[in-house]
């Protein structure tokens, strides 16, 4: 269910009267950090990255869970209003679009407005040049928020962008000399990734992750992946295996995780995560 303004407010009222104990979501205490609210954990990550010690940060999207479904708790509501900078990307949450569009005027950032989005696709984080490009632009709206530390946010920043070229290093020195370049994927995710590096992303579903693909789609893809040797299937960490298991065992392929980094768990960061996702692509795509 979509937020409503009503809704909102009701909320809104609920938090300010102290009703609220028992939310798993607790903004941060007032200790003269810049406070960010971001709607899922790339986000979150870059905020993190770039504002140290100096900036609080709070994910909307807990981990493990799917963000595309996300729906505000009501001291969810309250962080966006109190937040000094919201991190969202529109269109991937709607129920975060709704609320930063009512809650966070002129406070909050859409990513997207950054990155130079590809069709529908929202997955920009994939791409490690893009998020590069909106860390710089989180660094800018931090030293905005925060003056007194601006330097910093940008050297920071600075920093974090050296990481993610070094990265896309790895990336394209990883996969220059692949025996294979299609990608079967359970959900179309990796678009981005995929036109970074000069590989074929091959969905069985759309960018829904919970949409059911028909009988035919799954029988073409099954067919394609067989004509063009792929003997790996990929299926994401936050959705069921099922259809990847299917094709797989369609065409004798085996099924294997790869990563959109919606969240993380265990300790994973970011660039732990892409790391995993580029030797794995390495051995299903039989790189030299």
């Amino acid at each position: 269910m979509r937020v409503r303004a009503a809704a909102i407010l009701a909320a809104a009222l609920l938090s300010a009267a102290g009703s609220l104990a028992g939310c798993a979501f607790e903004p941060p205490a007032e200790d003269g950090r810049v406070h960010v609210v971001a709607g899922f954990y790339p986000l979150q990550f870059v905020a993190q990255e770039i504002g140290g010690e100096h900036v609080g940060v709070e994910n909307l999207t807990r981990a493990g869970a799917e963000p595309h479904d996300l729906e505000l708790q009501p001291s969810q509501l309250a962080a966006l209003e109190d937040a000094d900078l919201v991190l969202y990307l529109r269109g991937f949450q709607p129920a975060v679009d709704e609320g930063a569009d009512l809650q966070s005027k002129g406070k909050s950032l859409d990513v997207g407005t950054v990155a130079s989005l590809q069709d529908a696709d929202p997955h920009v984080w994939l791409d490690p040049l893009r998020l590069a490009a909106i860390a710089d632009r989180v660094a800018t709206r931090l030293a905005q928020a925060d003056p007194a530390h601006a330097s910093e946010f940008r050297r920071r920043a600075a920093g974090l962008g050296e990481r993610l070229v070094a990265l896309d290093r790895e990336y394209t020195q990883g996969l220059k000399s692949c025996v294979r370049h299609d990608v079967v994927t359970s959900h179309e995710a990796f678009g981005y990734l995929a036109a970074r590096y000069g590989l074929t992303q091959v969905p069985v579903t759309g960018l829904n992750p919970d949409e059911e693909p028909g009988p035919q789609r799954v029988r073409d893809v099954a067919r394609l992946a067989k004509e063009r040797g792929v003997t790996t299937i990929f299926f994401e960490s936050l959705v069921s295996p099922k259809l990847s298991e299917t094709v797989a065992r369609e065409i004798g392929a085996k099924a294997a995780v790869l990563d959109p980094i919606e969240g993380v768990e265990d300790g994973a960061t970011y660039f732990t995560v892409m790391r995993t996702n580029l030797a794995t692509l390495r051995t299903a795509l039989d790189c030299g």
